[in-house]
């Protein structure tokens, strides 16, 4: 699952490209981490949301925790309690320049980065709400991963062709559910020796489906 992913253009540029307006902006990193803000084109316009929808999860003497954000929605749980509303309304593009996954033995995990080759911005399939926690929040669709990167994780981003982001972000869900496929062309990879941020430090999509039971979460 995608826990960490870099964006190289700013929202003006953002807006260009995927034909938007710019909306509310504060403050990014070039890189993005799990409960952190990240650009979203959403109705029309490139506005900051927090990336990870919040679950909150109950304690052994039941008292409710502090919410833990799910950055990734399965393709086999959108039409699930936890995405099905968000799915069938409030579908976005997340525009990505590559995104990393961990490599390596545990504890000396390094980034490996996946993008495409000469696109120095891709549009990542995304979910988005409204929360009383964390305000507008998104997360990314998530497939099975193509045979670029099948050896480090089993799993993908949905990146979306130019003809398909419309389709994505249009007022069909049958439409939307047809763009839901694991890409099919090549992937650029870039192996480096960065530390993956002492191996699980950043990785909080404990609850990566929506079959979420509060009191018996799994890790992802």
């Amino acid at each position: 699952m995608c826990n960490l992913y870099r964006l190289h253009a700013g929202p003006a540029a953002i807006a260009q490209l995927f034909d938007a307006v710019v909306g509310a902006i504060g403050n990014q990193g070039a890189e993005v981490y799990p409960g952190y803000p990240g650009l979203v084109v959403a109705d029309g316009a490139v506005s900051a949301m927090n990336w990870g929808f919040p679950v909150v999860l109950k304690g052994r003497d039941g008292r409710a925790l502090r919410p833990k954000p799910v950055t990734n929605a399965r393709d086999d749980k959108l039409h699930t309690p936890f995405w099905r509303a968000s799915f069938a309304a409030r579908r976005c593009l997340i525009p990505v320049s590559h995104w990393a996954e961990p490599e390596g033995p545990p504890r000396a995990m390094t980034r490996t980065w996946y993008g495409l080759p000469g696109e120095a911005v891709i549009a990542i399939a995304g979910l988005w709400r409204d929360t009383p926690e964390w305000g507008r929040v998104y997360a990314m669709v998530m497939v099975d991963a193509s045979p670029a990167m099948r050896d480090v994780h089993d799993r993908m981003p949905v990146i979306l062709g130019r003809e398909d982001r419309a389709r994505w972000i249009g007022d069909d869900p049958a439409a939307a559910q047809a763009c839901v496929q694991t890409w099919p062309g090549d992937l650029s990879v870039i192996r480096t020796q960065d530390r993956w941020a002492g191996g699980t430090t950043r990785q909080h999509d404990l609850f990566a489906d929506s079959g979420i039971r509060p009191e018996a979460p799994r890790a992802g």
